[in-house]
């Protein structure tokens, strides 16, 4: 981590940074933001401010890296006008690309994989006096460098200052056949634990109410030192830290190390009952198309045994329609499937073709866009017409919800009403830790949050309360929100 360079003054010390992508984005866009803030740069929210202009990206879909070549197109012209704009474009797209972002794009100053973040200051600031653009790709020499800058970062969610992401397992081995993971973020390799306990006692110590440990497959996170260490023992680790209250992981993958988990969840009150595990498809033929090493009923085994042992467990997946050769019987399957597990979400996608994959170089992309934009519209439908219906057992329950902040959607008419002079005395928060009373004749907004399964949940309530769990009484239930009132 550089701590003592100087940089140049003016706006060229001005930084934006975008995230696209998956949560891995997120994480190492915080780790950026800690980075150069260590080193004097200052964060504004207007790239027009910026002297320097950071790009995350993500490779995972075409959609995504078309979106990042219009963003940086739109920066060519002042690129060109304006001398000391410095232009970086970072992440898994950055990675699979390399010169040949620069070749097309001469506007770019800096192109970084994730595995040469921790670079991404320096370069940032050498360039500021040379102007000499640069080409940083991954490298297995640069671990020790990344394992640093994960435990001396700060926690830079803006938006939700009381949550974190911690790193527990890098890149991918599975190599399905439809990923362009593998290429862009490496093979997999499992960090320390002892660094892992260290960084989220860091960030508790900071703040940090809810830590969501974090890989592409978290789950199989092993890990030796002496002995093996699994993911579910870094949950023992970390639960008992003064100030954390909830405990996530993202994302698993249906054949790794699961009873441990499983244990682990049911027996820790601060394990979060919530499980993002994606099938990708309900077709055993497509699973196999797709290498991904289990079958339709290996998955429903799994997600049945979860739902054994971690009572009210919500389960989310992605799904991938349009895969190469996918007959409308194969798609009827992932009908079947999503009725058969009712998840409490998908997020579903079409396919889209990935360089270097073994999709690109020996299965055609056979099934027209129409087609894939119908299968996708009707497996949302499906989706939300699920949700809506289970969603419905929770109208009068009482759930604990991490509040998030203001709502961004205007859904207070459809909340149920209630007197703002009871508001500020029906607040319940004296039985949960290190929670403010609400201020007397606060101005009530609509805030929204979480529940440890991840429903999303809108009431109304003073802002004093962003940052603190709450009790809320659900009252009206869609597919995707729960709307309630604060519990008395």
């Amino acid at each position: 981590m550089i701590k003592d360079t100087k940089i140049p003054k003016a706006d060229s010390n001005k930084v934006y940074l975008e995230t696209m992508g998956c949560q891995m984005n997120k994480l190492d866009s915080e780790l950026v933001l800690s980075q150069l803030t260590e080193m004097g740069y200052e964060l504004t929210d207007n790239p027009d401010d910026a002297g320097v202009v950071i790009y995350n990206t993500c490779s995972v879909r075409q959609h995504a890296e078309d979106k990042v070549i219009s963003k940086i197109g739109n920066l060519k012209k002042r690129h060109k006008e304006k001398k000391d704009l410095t232009l970086a474009v970072i992440g898994c797209m950055a990675q699979r690309q390399g010169p040949k972002m620069q070749e097309e794009n001469p506007q770019v100053d800096i192109v970084c994989g994730p595995g040469q973040i921790h670079r991404l200051g320096e370069e940032i600031t050498k360039l500021q006096k040379t102007h000499a653009p640069i080409v940083m790709r991954n490298s297995k020499a640069d671990m020790e460098k990344l394992e640093e800058l994960d435990a001396t970062r700060k926690n830079f969610n803006k938006e939700a200052p009381f949550s974190a992401y911690v790193r527990v397992i890098r890149g991918c081995s599975k190599f399905c056949h439809f990923c362009v993971v593998p290429f862009t973020r490496g093979l997999e390799s499992s960090r320390p634990i002892d660094n892992i306990v260290e960084e989220t006692k860091k960030l508790v110590d900071g703040g940090v109410k809810e830590i969501t440990l974090l890989g592409q497959t978290v789950n199989s996170y092993h890990y030796v030192n002496g002995k093996a260490h699994t993911l579910a023992d870094v949950m023992y680790r970390i639960h008992d830290f003064t100030g954390l209250e909830r405990i996530r992981f993202v994302t698993s993958y249906p054949t790794d190390f699961h009873d441990e988990i499983m244990q682990a969840m049911a027996t820790l009150p601060k394990a979060c009952e919530y499980l993002h595990m994606p099938a990708q498809h309900g077709s055993d033929a497509v699973l196999k198309r797709m290498n991904r090493h289990y079958d339709r009923q290996q998955y429903v085994d799994v997600i049945n045994k979860y739902r054994e042992t971690v009572p009210n467990i919500a389960i989310a997946s992605d799904i991938i329609v349009g895969f190469c050769g996918e007959t409308e019987e194969e798609f009827e399957e992932t009908k079947d499937l999503l009725r058969e597990i009712r998840f409490k979400n998908n997020y579903i996608f079409q396919y889209s073709t990935r360089p270097k994959t073994h999709a690109e170089k020996e299965l055609p992309d056979d099934i027209p866009l129409e087609v894939k934009k119908r299968r996708n519209h009707e497996l949302l439908a499906l989706q939300n017409s699920i949700a809506q219906e289970d969603n419905q057992k929770f109208i009068g329950q009482t759930f604990d919800v991490l509040v998030e902040g203001p709502s961004k959607k205007p859904h207070l008419n459809t909340i149920p009403d209630t007197p703002i002079s009871q508001l500020h005395n029906i607040v319940n928060v004296s039985a949960k830790p290190k929670q403010a009373e609400p201020v007397a004749n606060e101005e009530i907004i609509q805030l929204v949050g979480r529940t440890k399964g991840d429903y999303i949940t809108v009431f109304n309530g003073p802002k004093s309360l962003i940052g603190q769990i709450v009790d809320v009484q659900i009252k009206k239930a869609s597919a995707v929100t729960l709307f309630g009132e604060l519990d008395s």
